[in-house]
């Protein structure tokens, strides 16, 4: 299958949707949101990185994601105001749990796993 910037953007728009929805539906599970958080991020580097190897693209990914999880122990008062923001809730999070790294090593190994078989 050809691969289309445009089809990972509708994926990448779609999983922004659900990730937002899934934090206004009391009953999901938080990690679901993290879950998808780390499937976005996969997307958004295929966008980028479009003919790279999928492995590649699954190791930056989980990185990135690793990177901003642990960038979450960072605590100078600049950062802490960036989080206060939309954008810096949404893109930093709020707190460094490790929980959040199991969600994000399941999230990346299940879009590789999707993106390997299809």
């Amino acid at each position: 299958m050809k691969k289309s910037r445009f089809q990972y953007f509708i994926l990448f728009l779609s999983i922004i949707f659900l990730g937002i929805i899934s934090r206004k539906i009391s009953f999901v599970p938080l990690w679901i949101g993290d879950f998808l958080y780390a499937v976005m991020i996969y997307v958004l580097v295929r966008i980028i990185l479009i003919n790279k190897k999928i492995f590649q693209i699954a190791l930056l990914s989980l990185l990135i994601c690793y990177a901003i999880e642990f960038l979450q122990l960072y605590q100078a008062q600049w950062i802490i105001e960036l989080r206060k923001t939309l954008f810096g809730r949404y893109v930093l999070g709020q707190g460094f749990l490790w929980s959040d790294i199991l969600a994000y090593t399941f999230g990346i190994l299940f879009i590789f796993l999707i993106e390997k078989t299809i």
